[in-house]
């Protein structure tokens, strides 16, 4: 019957990922979703062989501001959350050379100056954390002053990035 939902989307799950915290899956039914990407920096990574895939939305880039909260909760901090996530998506066996990322976020929100720059401070660290890595960062959508929204399909590794002004769609897949 035209219009009616596919057998899929009857039981797609929608995994909600929340500010300083993480997800990953390797089920084809979930969507992956973090919203609010302000100062905060979303990686979102998809092996497109193994369907495997996650999103870390980090708020802060240094543990060493509370390290006691850093213990609570890694994926708060960009220096701890990163090596837990990619250790978790190669628990779910991910390959780290078969990865592809995405990272949005890292926009400077407060009105006026800000003096702290945390979505710079935020954006650089991920970034060079990517690169010492050898991780292949295939999109990135970072700075400006701009909230974003992400969602990771694990089925076919498709991005829905919302900004604003504007819906765009990338494929982690290719």
């Amino acid at each position: 019957m035209a219009g009616s939902p596919g057998i899929s989307s009857l039981f797609a799950q929608r995994v909600i990922i929340g500010v300083g915290d993480m997800a990953v899956s390797n089920n084809a039914h979930v969507v992956l979703s973090t919203y609010a990407l302000g100062s905060c920096v979303g990686v979102i990574a998809y092996d497109p062989l193994g369907k495997v895939g996650g999103i870390l939305h980090l708020m802060l880039p240094e543990s060493k501001i509370s390290p006691e909260k850093a213990l609570a909760q890694p994926a708060m901090f960009a220096d701890t959350g990163l090596p837990r996530f990619f250790a978790a998506l190669l628990g779910l066996k991910g390959e780290r050379r078969r990865l592809r990322l995405f990272v949005a976020g890292g926009a400077s929100v407060i009105a006026g100056q800000d003096p702290f720059r945390i979505g710079e401070r935020n954006s650089g660290v991920t970034m060079d954390y990517l690169r010492q890595q050898g991780c292949l960062v295939r999109f990135t959508d970072v700075g400006g002053s701009i909230n974003r929204t992400v969602h990771l399909e694990m089925a076919t590794g498709t991005v829905t990035l919302k900004r604003p002004a504007d819906t765009q769609q990338l494929s982690l897949a290719d």
